[in-house]
């Protein structure tokens, strides 16, 4: 067996905290995060997208970017949303969810851009 890693993170470093289990692999380009919206759209499930300040994305509710993309197959539909987000809110880490209809809970939530944490 491999050694474990220490993923080394703490409150007062934003940009070293990690999300979800994807935050733990290398970062998603564009067609990494096409696949993941696909496996989404196949599923059947709802894509949402989210946003929040990385100093407040642990201890705040992220805010909702528009509503919950009910019904929508179309990827690049999706990609586009997540992209107007991400102009939007640029310093903003934005996640990219998956609601599973039949659970009533999320199949998969991803952060697909990091911000940066504000200098204050």
């Amino acid at each position: 067996m491999s050694e474990m890693q220490d993923y080394r993170s703490s409150l007062g470093d934003p940009t070293s905290r990690k999300f979800e289990t994807f935050s733990y692999l290398p970062e998603m380009d564009k067609r990494r995060i096409k696949q993941q919206v696909t496996y989404i759209v196949g599923r059947g499930w709802d894509a949402a997208i989210e946003h929040a300040e990385p100093e407040h994305a642990l201890g705040h509710y992220w805010y909702m970017w528009k509503l919950p993309m009910f019904g929508e197959t179309d990827v690049e539909r999706i990609l586009a949303e997540a992209d107007a987000c991400h102009k939007a809110y640029p310093g903003h880490h934005v996640r990219l969810i998956g609601y599973d209809n039949a659970t009533q809970s999320q199949g998969t939530a991803m952060v697909i851009h990091r911000g940066s944490p504000s200098k204050s």
